[in-house]
């Protein structure tokens, strides 16, 4: 892999409109686009890529910072199968046993890894060390070119191809473009390509805590009267914590002292997962369902949090992105270089992608506003809906599928 920097010229043959030209350039380096590119540079070694990111290379990266995620165990064989779990399993966490439960009431369930005759239900790794295993594995592909620190600024569709002129003046052109930049991503917007935004008037407060016991590798999901709190186990004895709480407790919870903090958060929670002992650094962001209706357009196709960002509470954004990877991967894998960016290949990658975003989208919205409602009715409908998981192992398997990854394709053996 070369990286250009703004100063740099481009190394490559100039079509006859002066532009680079590849066969794939991916508008975003985060966790999603460099994910894309590592697997279409294993799979489609033919494929010249590029990688056009706007943070500076030596800078710690928004999308590659001290968060958390939980990898269902379907992502984790995706990562096997890309050459990169050997080097992330030492930082990682398994999870053995999910445990659910409704604060103040008497519905609960819990998943386990043993019942399903699992190694582990999935893994939590903090996202700063899958950063530096992808940087350093992209760094062996030479078909790769990163422009950065750098942004798309224009776009001309052409029939054969999709040309981009970048915020240094660069002039590129790629017979497809896949946006990969985020939920506000400036290149969709350039594309003319909309996303609903549905607020949920919550946000989320993420950080590590230490505690006092071991725990486990048992997660927890436990929905609050303000919204769900998620542990996620991690290494060192330490869980990933996903707060949801209303815009105001978030500002007043934010000012708090560690100690004081510490202190909310243990009464919220309660003592199940042990006592809090300390406390890493706090981040909060409001959480908001976006999703668009487009799927793909003229020459290029969106995936990840540009075309679905999620509700944290069921940990199911980055394992849906990585299959919108998979899917994209195989239709690239599976063509000519004459198919690359064609209508024909696009439409089958939205049509691969709908049934499953749609199921996973309409899980956590009916989650988020099912367990965030106040009325007891409700409340009485969804601990009935807990007890009936925890008696019933055929109502609870659609819902460990679902958490493992496998969607409806998983079968106990």
């Amino acid at each position: 892999m070369k990286t250009i920097e703004p100063s740099a010229a481009p190394e490559q043959a100039s079509s006859p409109q002066g532009a680079a030209n590849f066969d794939l350039v991916i508008a975003g380096g985060g966790m999603a686009g460099s994910m894309l590119a590592l697997s279409i540079a294993q799979r489609c070694p033919e494929l010249s890529i590029a990688i056009v990111e706007q943070q500076v290379a030596s800078a710690p990266q928004a999308s590659f910072d001290s968060r958390s995620i939980a990898l269902a165990a379907a992502s984790v064989e995706q990562l096997q199968q890309l050459g990169i779990w050997a080097d992330l399993a030492r930082h990682s966490c398994p999870i053995l046993q999910i445990a659910v439960s409704d604060r103040g009431h008497f519905g609960k369930t819990w998943l386990s890894a043993a019942e399903y005759r699992l190694p582990a239900l999935g893994q939590v790794v903090e996202v700063e060390h899958l950063g530096v295993v992808l940087t350093a594995k992209l760094s062996c592909y030479p078909q790769i070119t990163r422009y950065q620190p750098n942004q798309i600024s224009q776009l001309q569709s052409r029939q054969a191809q999709q040309q981009l002129t970048l915020q240094d003046g660069s002039a590129i052109a790629a017979r497809l473009l896949v946006i990969a930049e985020g939920g506000q991503s400036a290149t969709r917007q350039l594309a003319g390509i909309t996303q609903s935004e549905q607020p949920y008037q919550q946000t989320a407060i993420i950080c590590n805590v230490a505690i006092a016991q071991r725990h486990q590798h048992k997660a927890y999901e436990r929905f609050t009267e303000h919204g769900p709190l998620a542990l996620l186990p991690l290494v060192d004895n330490r869980y990933s914590v996903v707060w949801t709480v209303s815009p105001e407790q978030a500002e007043q919870l934010m000012a708090l002292s560690e100690p004081d903090f510490l202190a909310k958060l243990q009464q919220a929670f309660g003592y199940r997962a042990g006592q809090f002992t300390g406390c890493g650094q706090r981040a909060c962001y409001p959480l908001v369902l976006r999703q668009s209706p487009q799927v793909v357009g003229h020459r290029l196709a969106l995936l990840g949090n540009s075309l679905h960002s999620l509700h944290p509470i069921a940990g199911q954004g980055f394992n849906l992105a990585l299959r919108d990877i998979a899917s994209l991967s195989d239709l690239l894998a599976s063509g000519t270089l004459d198919e690359v960016g064609t209508y024909p290949q696009l439409r089958r990658y939205q049509l691969a992608r709908q049934a499953d975003m749609a199921q996973v989208i309409q899980l956590t919205d009916a989650l988020v506003r099912s367990f965030s409602n106040r009325s007891r009715l409700i409340a009485l409908a969804r601990n009935v809906g807990l007890l009936a998981l925890l008696l019933n192992d055929q109502l609870k398997q659609p819902l460990a599928r679902q958490t493992m990854g496998y969607g409806t394709s998983y079968a106990k053996s």
